[in-house]
């Protein structure tokens, strides 16, 4: 048996889905009690909205353990044609306010029907088993384990969802058309996983590429990772993960980068008095300018000048000497 859907190894094994429970619920003025599951659990907001709290820790957690340094508080507000799905062993607790919500649950588990490469014939192996060797989406998705996910759904989840738990009530837990079901809403989840997932790339990229704009715009002035950070409204500690992912190197790195490659051009090709450089491009200290520039070139900023000056003339002597 498998509580987890992503410690599951569905490709490879003959897993069936298990559910535990389904059920319709509204829910007004109620404030549960942090709990858990042995089972993966989906709860869909069809109206209204509501709060759930979920702790987050890498070590087992006692539900009466209220020692906050040593778990996190994630707080998900769940609003209509949402949906988030706990994974199996994670504590979290909802929260209704005064306005009615009305929540479609799953909970299931995996057992597993076929033995690990044991399959002899393709007719042995199970729906799930041959989606995820075909579904790349589904196969990523479950390969990337995670205690808790919300994505927006365009409805599309929810009618399959609002089916199998049709199914499941007015037949049984174990027909052939409710593991299809099954089957069916995982592969849509994982659709909507995959898109959102692309569309979270994208807009990390935009914000690497706004604040590449905000630092070319602004080098020569003492700008700190706040205010990069501010300038394309995120968070720093999300700015230097997100910039460091896409570019390789840190902001202030590439700031430093940017603000030494401005100076050896102002070095090159204008007599600016060194001492002032370090202001041209925004940095305050001339000890620490110093510092930079023989870290980025392996020269000092007089030595770098001064070859500079020897690599013109030579050029210019070149050209005086051609008959």
């Amino acid at each position: 048996m498998s509580a987890s859907l992503y410690s599951s190894q569905l490709a490879d094994s003959g897993y069936r889905p298990q559910f535990y429970a389904y059920y319709y619920k509204q829910w007004q003025q109620y404030e549960m009690d942090y709990h858990q599951h042995h089972s993966t659990e989906i709860m869909y907001m069809i109206a209204g909205a509501c709060r759930i709290e979920l702790l987050r820790s890498t070590l087992p957690i006692a539900l009466g353990d209220r020692r906050h340094d040593e778990v996190q508080t994630d707080v998900v507000e769940l609003q209509r044609g949402q949906f988030i799905v706990i994974d199996a062993g994670v504590p979290h607790r909802l929260i209704v306010g005064e306005q009615p919500c009305r929540m479609l649950n799953l909970e299931f588990g995996l057992q597993l029907h076929v033995p690990p490469h044991e399959s002899i014939h393709p007719s042995d192996t199970t729906i799930l088993q041959q989606l995820a060797r075909q579904e790349t989406d589904l196969a990523a998705w479950i390969g990337q384990p995670q205690q808790y996910m919300v994505l927006s759904d365009p409805e599309e989840v929810y009618y399959t969802l609002k089916s199998l738990v049709l199914e499941l009530d007015q037949r049984s837990m174990n027909s052939m058309l409710s593991e299809l079901l099954f089957a069916q809403l995982l592969v849509r989840i994982a659709r909507l996983w995959h898109e959102h997932e692309q569309s979270r790339l994208s807009q990390s990229e935009r914000y690497v590429r706004h604040s590449i704009e905000f630092m070319r715009q602004n080098y020569d002035r003492s700008i700190r990772m706040e205010q990069i950070a501010a300038a394309v409204n995120v968070h720093p500690g999300y700015l230097h993960r997100v910039f460091r992912k896409h570019m390789e190197t840190t902001p202030t790195d590439y700031l430093n980068t940017l603000r030494m490659e401005k100076a050896m051009m102002l070095l090159g090709s204008t007599d600016i008095p060194i001492a002032e450089i370090a202001d041209y491009v925004g940095v305050s200290s001339r000890q620490y300018f110093h510092l930079l520039f023989k870290k980025h070139t392996s020269q000092t900023p007089a030595d770098y000048r001064t070859a500079m000056e020897r690599t013109q003339w030579d050029h210019v002597s070149d050209e005086l000497s051609e008959p």
